[in-house]
């Protein structure tokens, strides 16, 4: 069903979790069907007030994506890059994801919509988490000028494997998830599988 066109309808779905049925979508000519956890609605495309894409990884899957979709009169819905396939396997559904949120701001676009587009985290959460990332540095630095000055070669090392592995890990969330704004045509890439 992933990436799925029939007509004029544009379809995805994913399991959000290995209990429960999988939550499914459709962009059809009305607007974004949504069926979740025994829920569904019609959303009119100039109906959606916002839409925020951020990159989310979690232990089980590094490489996910989100898409948080808010309704003017309340409501929000999320999707997901990844679907639960067993206990231990988180699937990618990258294309599917992809073709579905381009096509969802087209329509928006199409439909005349004046949502806000947004990506990455919101500006405080992304000043917190800098100023975090600036005290581990110093930190960081700190211990290895003292494993430096004591002669403390397998302390050394060990840290400048640690700040490696960290920068490679954390420094991809961090850069894909700088806080932006962007227009229908302008989806950006970095947050889309």
């Amino acid at each position: 069903m992933p990436g799925a066109e029939a007509g004029s309808t544009t379809r995805y779905a994913y399991k959000a979790s290995l209990i429960g049925s999988a939550h499914r979508f459709e962009l059809t000519e009305q607007g974004l069907s949504w069926h979740m956890a025994g829920r569904s609605g019609l959303w009119r495309y100039d109906e959606i007030s916002a839409i925020r894409l951020s990159f989310r990884p979690v232990s089980m899957q590094q490489h996910r994506f989100r898409a948080d979709i808010s309704r003017t009169g309340g409501g929000r819905i999320a999707i997901l890059s990844t679907s639960w396939q067993t206990a231990a396997l988180m699937a990618p559904q990258d294309n599917g994801f992809r073709d579905f949120l381009i096509e969802l701001h087209a329509r928006m676009a199409k439909a005349g919509s004046r949502a806000e587009l947004t990506a990455g985290l919101g500006r405080k959460t992304y000043a917190a988490v800098l100023a975090f990332l600036a005290v581990l540095a110093v930190a960081m630095a700190g211990l290895l000028i003292r494993a430096l000055v004591t002669g403390e070669l397998a302390g050394v090392l060990f840290i400048l494997g640690f700040a490696a592995l960290f920068a490679w890990q954390v420094g991809g969330f961090v850069r894909r998830n700088r806080p932006q704004s962007y227009s229908f045509d302008r989806v950006p890439k970095a947050l889309l599988p």
